[in-house]
């Protein structure tokens, strides 16, 4: 091979890079500007809403929260009494008990005078069977709480024996040990309510980190940033996530995933796909596919909404390792649900589903690791070849560096100037600082995590869930 050919294919490689960044750069600017103008409408919008007549209103549409627990024991008493504190008037509460071998289920018998009942369970949806049976509580002022003891099948598997059960219209699905704001349910109910040309199937709201929180009483008394920097990283993670894309997939109505914390659904539609796969890693994002593929096959309009404000919060990892088998997770996941759904891809009978959502996230999300590691090996073997332009290298890094530094600046400045959760002086500065170091405390990190994700996910079979061990938000004050 001649140094002409050479040449020519190394101006064609640089180009391809070049091209991806471009287009991956120019997707965070457009989706951040469409994702801050819609907040600012959203906020302005909203600010003259009366919450307490949706909450009040015996019409309100009926709500079921489904809670799978395993091994909670630490925090369940605890977890319960914030779900069951909610000021919406029609909803109850179902804890399913997944096959959990500490003592779950006599803490919840225990603490909330729980009483074995004959129920009729319509089975739409197949799981794993009943274990100790089900429970309700005698005591009046638990009325709404049910609690389900079955054999272990996983979280899918939980959240569909959660289905079967529920006689709601529709259904919250939400991780046992979040918690969940007073006037959550109010809120992500309201655009099943104002949408009226267009059936909505789904709601998501942002979710919160609650590490270094103080939390009494399923209540949240105080906001407090986190002393760990790999926690703060995470921080501005979820802002730039959240406040400068997830709004803007929502006006696109492109949305692909809802957090498996905290998403509220059309049972009836999630019935009528099956419920969530238990073959899955990434069952939150699957079932939204599923549900949205399921819409534009039957030729239904529909939407999946977005609510901006902070109505969750959840314990987020505080070390590397449960970091990065999260994170491995979610790569799976990702994996998974794209591969289970290529028909939709580039498919013009999906419209912007296959057009415009599952090109982003192949390429920009689940392509997007792959291709910075093949841009360090091929880096790494232009020094070795002496061909690397250390003008333009530098340049680049110092671009992206800045990049991605004021883009978590803009989403600092976005929380403040919208919902403000962190009001203690110096905080929001703390966080521009922050943004500074996050590229070197959490992106390395968050690459192998996904790399490693693809390795297992083609290479490791029997790898499932992966560790998440929690401390428990109610002594997060420690943390």
């Amino acid at each position: 091979m001649n140094t002409s050919t050479v040449q020519i294919i190394l101006i064609i490689i640089h180009s391809l890079f070049f091209i991806y960044a471009f287009f991956a750069i120019a997707s965070y600017v457009i989706l951040a500007i469409i994702s801050t103008i819609e907040t600012i409408e959203y906020v302005k919008k909203n600010s003259f809403v009366n919450y307490k007549e949706i909450l009040s209103s015996t019409i309100s549409p009926s709500i079921s929260i489904i809670a799978p627990a395993y091994n909670e024991s630490l925090n369940i008493i605890e977890n319960v009494r914030s779900l069951l504190s909610s000021h919406y008037v029609n909803y109850d509460v179902i804890i399913v008990n997944d096959g959990s071998k500490d003592d779950s289920l006599e803490k919840l018998i225990a603490a909330y005078s729980l009483v074995k009942v004959n129920f009729l369970i319509n089975q739409q949806i197949l799981t794993k069977p009943i274990r100790a049976g089900v429970f309700k509580s005698t005591n009046p002022a638990f009325e709404k709480l049910t609690v389900v003891d079955k054999e272990n099948g996983g979280k899918a598997d939980a959240l569909n024996m959660g289905l079967n059960i529920s006689n709601n219209k529709y259904v919250a699905c939400i991780d046992v040990d979040c918690l969940l704001l007073e006037n959550a349910l109010q809120k992500m109910v309201k655009p099943f309510l104002e949408v009226t040309e267009e059936k909505v199937i789904a709601t998501g709201g942002v979710i919160r980190i609650a590490n270094s929180c103080i939390i009494k009483d399923g209540k949240l008394l105080d906001v407090n940033l986190p002393k760990k920097l790999i926690v703060q990283s995470q921080i501005l993670e979820y802002l730039r996530a959240f406040l400068l894309g997830r709004m803007a997939w929502s006006r696109l109505n492109g949305l692909l995933v809802i957090s498996g914390a905290f998403g509220l659904f059309d049972k009836k539609t999630a019935i009528e796909v099956g419920g969530y796969d238990t073959n899955t890693v990434g069952e939150d994002m699957e079932i939204i596919v599923r549900m949205r593929r399921h819409m534009e096959e039957i030729n239904e309009k529909y939407k999946v909404a977005y609510i901006p404000d902070p109505l969750c919060w959840t314990e987020a990892p505080d070390n590397y390792k449960i970091l990065i088998s999260q994170r491995n997770r979610w790569t799976r996941g990702t994996i998974e649900t794209l591969r289970k759904h290529r028909k939709i891809g580039f498919n013009k009978k999906y419209k912007s589903l296959g057009m415009l959502s599952y090109p982003y996230w192949l390429f920009f999300e689940r392509l997007a690791p792959i291709i910075e590691v093949v841009g360090i090996v091929y880096f790494v073997i232009l020094m070795m070849l002496n061909e690397v332009r250390w003008d333009y290298t530098i340049a680049f890094i110092i671009l992206a560096y800045f990049f991605t530094v004021l883009f978590s600046i803009v989403a600092i400045f976005s929380e403040e100037l919208t919902y403000h959760q962190y009001k203690k002086k110096g905080t929001g500065f703390k966080l521009i600082l922050i943004s500074a170091l996050e590229p070197f405390v959490l992106h390395l990190f968050i690459l192998y995590a996904a790399i490693r994700g693809n390795f297992d996910y083609y290479f490791n079979k029997k790898k499932k869930w992966g560790e998440m061990t929690r401390k428990g938000m109610a002594k997060a004050e420690n943390n």
